[in-house]
């Protein structure tokens, strides 16, 4: 495969001296790695066989006439952001800051795809936002995807202050621990001042509106009765019940006072729902899903409620529903099939996707869809999902993912859409860059392991 032998088409890395992050340099079909690269759930290797082999043979696949970057599952981690964006050969590095690069003749042609979760766990979730905007003002095309962190830290801020009711007054305790990090930076940023908290209630009635009433965990079965399932209502109520008990503990350990809390989550409010706010276009512009050719980007995945959607009203009919669902009820959405979007790990507890589903996705005329969301220590990889390809792109780049998990050194990765008709898979936890061609990786499956040896 003569792309291979002369990288020609692989990405350039440039200012990579700025970074501490190793990226590879050479590249392997994307069969290269076994397990590690094609998962071996849902029929697996055979499975991907037989469905390239219908594709290739129906030339069902239709490359984007640019290229295009996907990065997914940023996790408040902008260093990581910018390595990865170097990764991709989209800029050039010209300092340590994280804004300290500019596009390459490449970036200024591609287009860069945020595939969601870039809040919570830290360091810094407003740092990544602001890469993402000098990205923009460098003149980059992009888009930016909801993640399930990023819809569930809006619902929680939003829900504090409003009239309260049963569907709603848990939803900012339910954002939990992981959204400490990025209280802490609001504080730190806009309510530092002697007067920062001058008209802010009391830690009584701070506590008051922040968490769920006392009888919420009576009221909220209810409620909740033949709109979610029994096992679903009972987990709620446990994950609940434990960070209403640990929350400010938490916080507390962290810094923060209950008075502090409540004073970021009103400024978040000013900074990301207020037209004048300086992240008003994050949510304002953000997409469920974006498609192009025959390829679906999304944060997590489908079920079959979403591929019907796509397959007859298309992307751009789901993106508008989307964004006025983000107004709505949260209850229904965040346990919606709309949410089941960004949420899905296609578990039996997840909204279903089926032989059904897939028919409509192969309908739509997509050949393939490109997600994050399950965490990977070894690059990307490839599922099958009831005979439709997944490729899976969250290679655990924040440190903090990377820290718990006890993943080696510093995150990068990126995935390239090449308009020559392939996909690329670059990261810094792969020695190689993985590339998919139909044809070639179709070859690639066929040849027996014993035959591959002997080459």
């Amino acid at each position: 495969m003569s792309t291979l032998k002369t990288g020609r088409f692989l990405p350039q890395y440039q200012g990579k001296s700025w970074l501490d992050v190793p990226l590879p340099r050479k590249a392997k079909d994307w069969t290269h790695g076994g397990v590690k690269s094609i998962a071996a759930c849902d029929g697996g290797k055979a499975k991907l066989i037989e469905t390239l082999s219908a594709l290739n043979k129906a030339k069902a696949w239709q490359f984007p006439k640019r290229r295009h970057y996907f990065f997914s599952d940023l996790h408040g981690d902008p260093d990581a952001f910018a390595a990865s964006l170097v990764a991709c050969g989209g800029v050039k590095k010209t300092g340590p800051a994280p804004t300290d690069f500019v596009l390459t003749d490449q970036g200024r042609l591609a287009n860069f795809v945020i595939g969601g979760d870039c809040f919570d766990k830290g360091p810094s979730s407003l740092g990544v936002l602001r890469t993402i905007q000098h990205l923009k003002k460098q003149g980059a095309r992009v888009r930016v995807l909801a993640g399930n962190h990023d819809v569930r830290v809006l619902f929680g801020m939003l829900s504090v202050g409003k009239a309260q009711t049963t569907e709603s007054e848990y939803f900012f305790i339910r954002t939990g621990q992981k959204i400490i990090p990025l209280l802490k930076e609001i504080v730190a940023e806009y309510l530092d001042g002697r007067h920062a908290l001058k008209g802010v209630p009391s830690k009584k009635e701070c506590r008051r509106l922040l968490y769920p009433a006392a009888d919420w965990f009576d009221r909220f079965p209810d409620v909740a009765e033949g709109r979610i399932s029994k096992p679903q209502v009972a987990r709620e109520l446990s994950r609940i019940r434990k960070k209403y008990e640990s929350f400010e503990g938490k916080c507390e350990a962290a810094g923060l006072s209950l008075r502090q809390v409540y004073a970021a989550v009103q400024t978040f409010k000013e900074l990301f729902w207020e037209p004048k706010g300086e992240f008003y276009w994050f949510f304002n512009r953000m997409r469920l899903v974006y498609r192009t050719g025959s390829f679906l980007f999304v944060h997590a995945g489908l079920d079959n409620q979403m591929a019907k959607y796509i397959s007859e009203g298309g992307a751009k009919e789901m993106n508008r529903a989307f964004r006025a669902a983000l107004k709505a009820s949260p209850f229904e959405f965040y346990y919606g099939s709309m949410c089941n979007t960004v949420r899905t790990k296609y578990r039996t507890v997840d909204h279903p996707f089926s032989q059904k589903g897939a028919r409509y996705v192969r309908r739509a005329g997509i050949s393939a869809l490109i997600h994050g969301h399950r965490n990977l220590h070894n690059g990307q990889r490839i599922a099958m999902r009831r005979g439709v390809i997944n490729f899976e792109c969250d290679t655990s780049l924040d440190r903090h993912t990377r820290e718990k998990e006890k993943v080696r050194g510093r995150g990068a990765s990126v995935t390239i859409l090449d308009p020559k008709g392939m996909i690329l898979g670059v990261s810094s936890d792969y020695p190689f860059i993985k590339v998919f061609e139909p044809l070639a990786t179709l070859k690639a499956l066929r040849v027996a392991p014993t035959e591959r040896r002997k080459r």
